[in-house]
């Protein structure tokens, strides 16, 4: 479909025309890079599909769930009688695939980890690449080979330090213990998950953090928000950056907004609209991210106007009018979802701890060597009455708000129900996240800039050589991360793609239980089993099929609902249930809660010790029963 697009844009472009047979290539080389990607991690994610650990009974259950909604918000599969109260609209899209393609939704789980991963790869290339072809039609009017393989070569760089790079911590790590100092646990294999948790990790101090990135994600894949969101902020970085460009070409000549609108009102709307849906989108995704992309908007249009503004500031008006335009257009499209969603957020305050400076640079360091090169060669440029390019500009926005985000979890936080070690992490994560994505977008275009703008020979290579090897050191993760993952990638360690294989070998019943419901069992009638902790193999049921029960997964609940009164109420209800023997009470509890089947299998007997089975015989009917898992259906 994307070549089919850069095809029917070729055709209305003229000039694009001029330039077919390497733009073409160009665009054949991203869809087959998107491709190769997208078979890749399919590849990769057969070797541990499993959808259980960390988050994904959360986001399996969310699929699951809008797949059987019939309005929406979709119901909470945690929280009976409750829709849910966080940002799924990508597991909307899952679901949507899933049901477009007619395949189980254990498998399309995984095969959605593999597209995001592809997206990742093929835009982070697309857009750095934009970025240095625009840098040299700026500097020359005919593009070489030589060109060409710079762009491709920045395209690149990029688009493997976003997917699969890491911090400094893997190198950190291996230069200790190098040098004869073990760290932490003295181990010679590092873990890979040590480089997101090391900030108040080790040693053990009250100032836990989280600062991962897309590589961790797509290894652990879970189908958060957070990574659902990758493919529409590079989306809309590449749409910003169009409109920068045409509102930099029109600056000198706009001044207004009536007129910007006519004089270009094609090329306006086109933009316009896609920007403001594609913001709406990332709102509802992840709406961490939409302040951070709303920040970037509002900088790249004072930018595009910055030759005029800065001798009128009449000439602010042309921008706020695009940018409230572009909001305006925002809102309505957003408003459904806020409707009906109560933010989790408590406020914000200042921090109790901060990161000591070795390790911001071990987290940072290699970015914000780029970043400080690269601005100092803007300042020389700059004093040396020479114009910045459009692209330097956009660069330079992008690595100024990624060191901002990393800047702001040392001063203030947002307050949720972590607290006291854990105060700032959840701040720090989702901050962060955005900011390793920023600095690996620019860090192409940079390396490419500064070395193409070297004259001495000699210098140029030590340039690149210096850059590149910095650039080496955060590609060493996925050496580590994949073996620690997904094991030995040989022929006979490779699975499926399908992701419920841990419950048929874990609880053959439930498993069987949970095919017996999905084939059986129309809308979402509510079912009960037993409450457990977060990140457990509890709501194992309610997470496969999509059928909410009255109580999931407890601190999860609690972040969503903002307190944990009714949480903690819904669970000893669920504990009365299974183990008073007084059927008037638990008729009333049953009605309360609208329960029409009940699930009795290994985890019940092992956390309601006291559990009366038998009342279930007089209570309903026992429609199913298979290895040590019981279905009972209510009146």
């Amino acid at each position: 479909m994307g070549l089919f697009c850069n095809l029917f844009l070729l055709k209305q472009d003229t000039t694009l025309r001029k330039a077919t047979r390497p733009l073409a290539l160009t665009w054949m080389g991203e869809e087959l890079l998107f491709l190769l990607a997208l078979a890749t991690w399919s590849f990769v994610r057969g070797f541990q599909p499993d959808i259980q650990g960390l988050e994904k009974f959360m986001d399996f259950g969310f699929v699951n769930s809008i797949l059987r909604s019939r309005f929406f918000p979709p119901a909470d599969m945690w929280f009976a009688g409750k829709s849910i109260n966080y940002y799924y609209f990508g597991h909307y899209i899952t679901a949507f695939l899933t049901k477009l393609t007619g395949i189980d939704s254990a498998i399309t789980y995984n095969l959605m980890i593999a597209l995001l991963f592809a997206f990742t790869v093929a835009l982070t290339f697309s857009l750095t690449a934009n970025l240095v072809y625009s840098f040299f039609r700026q500097k020359a009017k005919n593009l070489t080979p030589g060109h060409w393989r710079r762009i491709f070569f920045a395209g690149l760089f990029s688009a493997l330090l976003l997917s699969l790079g890491a911090n400094l911590h893997p190198a950190y790590y291996n230069l200790k213990m190098g040098l004869g100092r073990p760290y932490c646990d003295g181990s010679l294999n590092y873990w890979y998950p040590n480089a997101t948790r090391y900030i108040g990790y080790c040693p053990d101090v009250p100032d836990k953090t989280i600062h991962e990135f897309p590589s961790y994600s797509f290894i652990v894949s879970d189908l958060h928000g957070h990574v659902s969101d990758i493919p529409f902020v590079l989306l809309f970085l590449a749409l910003i950056f169009s409109l920068f460009k045409l509102l930099r070409e029109k600056s000198s000549e706009v001044l207004s907004f009536a007129r910007l609108a006519s004089q270009s009102k094609r090329e306006f709307l086109i933009l316009s609209l896609p920007i403001s849906l594609t913001l709406a989108v990332i709102y509802m995704t992840n709406q961490w991210d939409f302040p951070i992309y709303l920040l970037i908007f509002g900088l790249v249009l004072l930018g595009s106007f910055y030759s005029r503004w800065r001798n009128s500031w009449l000439q602010l008006l042309p921008p706020l009018f695009v940018g409230g335009w572009s909001l305006l257009l925002t809102l309505p499209l957003v408003l459904p979802f806020q409707l009906n969603f109560d933010p989790i957020v408590k406020g914000i305050a200042f921090v109790h701890a901060h990161s000591l400076p070795h390790q911001l640079l071990i987290l940072w360091g290699v970015p914000w060597l780029f970043a400080a090169v690269f601005a100092i060669f803007l300042i020389g440029e700059a004093r040396n009455r020479k114009n910045l390019l459009i692209t330097d500009i956009f660069t330079f926005v992008l690595l100024a708000v990624a060191t901002f985000l990393v800047i702001i979890p040392e001063i203030i936080y947002v307050k949720d129900i972590y607290i006291e070690s854990y105060h700032r992490a959840n701040t720090v994560f989702k901050l962060t996240y955005q900011s390793f994505i920023l600095y690996a977008l620019a860090m192409g275009y940079i390396f490419i800039r500064l070395v193409s703008s070297i004259k001495n020979f000699f210098g140029r290579k030590l340039t690149a050589a210096v850059l590149f090897l910095f650039f080496t050191a955060l590609m060493i993760y996925p050496f580590y991360s994949l073996k620690g993952y997904y094991g030995e990638l040989k022929k006979d360690n490779y699975q499926s793609l399908y992701g419920l294989n841990f419950l048929k070998k874990l609880y053959p019943g439930d498993y069987q239980a949970v095919q017996w419901l999905n084939q059986n069992v129309k809308g979402q009638p509510v079912v009960l089993e037993a409450v457990g902790d977060s990140y457990t193999d509890y709501e194992r049921i309610s997470m496969a099929t999509g059928l909410p029960t009255i109580e999931g997964w407890l601190v999860h609940e609690w972040l969503w609902r903002g307190s944990f009164d009714e949480p903690g109420r819904r669970a000893v209800d669920v504990q009365t249930i299974y183990e008073s023997a007084d059927l008037t009470q638990t008729k009333e509890l049953f009605e309360k809660y609208q329960v029409k089947y009940v699930i009795i299998g290994a985890l019940e007997r092992q956390k309601y010790s006291q559990l009366k089975e038998e009342k279930f015989n007089h209570l309903g009917k026992k429609v199913f029963e298979s290895e040590k898992t019981t279905i009972f259906k209510l009146p």
